[in-house]
């Protein structure tokens, strides 16, 4: 096995690292089924829900496997606006 070799960026100065990161990302939870944006995780051990599993406040859906979107700053205020949320 040969010597291993320093990554670029690290030579560089990590700036390749901290231009990824200039951009703010923001993520929104979806219900798969009614795709609404009002879901939440279930806390506790109540009858017949696990601990990690998602609720959604709209349809009653409950399950693991939530929809996630990730948007950047611009997209965000887009879709608050969309919704009607005041800023």
């Amino acid at each position: 096995m040969g010597k291993l070799k320093t990554p670029d960026w690290i030579l560089k100065g990590g700036k390749e690292l901290k231009e990824k990161k200039k951009q703010k990302t923001f993520k929104i939870r979806r219900c798969p089924k009614c795709k609404s944006d009002s879901v939440s995780v279930v806390l506790g051990f109540d009858e017949g829900k696990s601990n990690g599993e998602w609720e959604c406040k709209k349809c009653k859906w409950t399950g693991k496997d939530v929809k996630e979107t990730e948007l950047n700053e611009e997209e965000f205020m887009k879709y608050l606006d969309d919704k009607g949320e005041k800023i």
